[in-house]
């Protein structure tokens, strides 16, 4: 993301945290995302930095006079500031309705260990993903197949993601979008997420290891999300945020071929 687009979600994402979101906030921005990109002359107006705050503001209101308060409120600041492309206007105000989602859920409700589960499951199963993240399925089918599969076993707030993730897909497979709004979930909550993946399944103890290392690493509490690939052969592969750790016998292998062959 670029600087500018940096300091516009920054001053976003205070709006959001000053105000009162409902439950209807998040689910209403990423409405209006869903609008937004699927309008490229709209898309266009509200990232021209030549158009002032006052005049994207009043379009906000036009076009989203009948949605939350907060959400509006949310999207005026956003769209006032200068961002450095459409599309990464587009990926603020997604995850401003992420963090609103986030912000609503009752507490004790864990959202990104939920929607975790629903990656890993999607993950791994392929007809699934191709179901939800298919351009030529129809919308409103894949919301239903989303709530016949989290039905009783997810809250509100992760189907409203999870909804809005088939919905408007973007450029990511399913899971690797859910894997995304996931973390953002959980860096809401004060916590970085770690990507872990081993050829087998780890003990509990080894886990809290892991988990003890990397918080006092990168000083805050680590959510350990766990991948099983085989073809690791052995040892784990660790991503956080933009940093991978890969001692896994697959990547030391293809280490020693690369050296043998120069």
């Amino acid at each position: 993301m670029g600087s500018a687009s940096r300091e516009a979600l920054a001053a976003s994402r205070a709006a959001l945290e000053s105000g009162a979101v409902t439950p209807a906030t998040g689910a209403d921005i990423l409405a209006a995302v869903r609008v937004i990109d699927g309008s490229a002359q709209l898309r266009n107006v509200l990232a021209d930095p030549a158009i002032g705050g006052a005049d994207k503001g009043g379009i906000v209101d036009r076009i989203f006079a009948s949605i939350d308060a907060e959400a509006r409120r949310v999207l005026t600041v956003a769209v006032s500031q200068r961002w450095s492309s459409q599309n990464e206007l587009v990926e603020g105000l997604e995850e401003l309705g992420f963090r609103a989602v986030a912000s609503a859920a009752p507490e004790g409700e864990s959202i990104e260990s939920q929607l975790f589960t629903f990656q890993r499951a999607v993950a791994s199963d392929a007809r699934l993903e191709l179901a939800l993240g298919s351009r030529l399925g129809d919308a409103q089918s894949k919301v239903r197949l989303v709530d016949s599969l989290l039905a009783g076993k997810a809250g509100a707030g992760t189907l409203a993601i999870v909804q809005h993730l088939v919905q408007h897909p973007g450029s990511r497979r399913t899971s690797e979008a859910v894997r995304h709004a996931a973390a953002i979930v959980a860096d809401h909550s004060g916590m970085q997420v770690a990507t872990v993946t081993s050829a087998a399944p780890l003990a509990n103890e080894q886990v809290e290891r892991l988990r003890a290392g990397l918080a006092a690493k990168y000083g805050r509490p680590v959510r350990i999300n766990l991948l099983i690939d085989p073809s690791l052969i052995g040892g784990v592969r660790v991503q956080i945020g933009d940093d991978v750790i890969d001692g896994s016998v697959a990547s030391k292998l293809n280490d020693l071929r690369l050296q043998l062959a120069s």
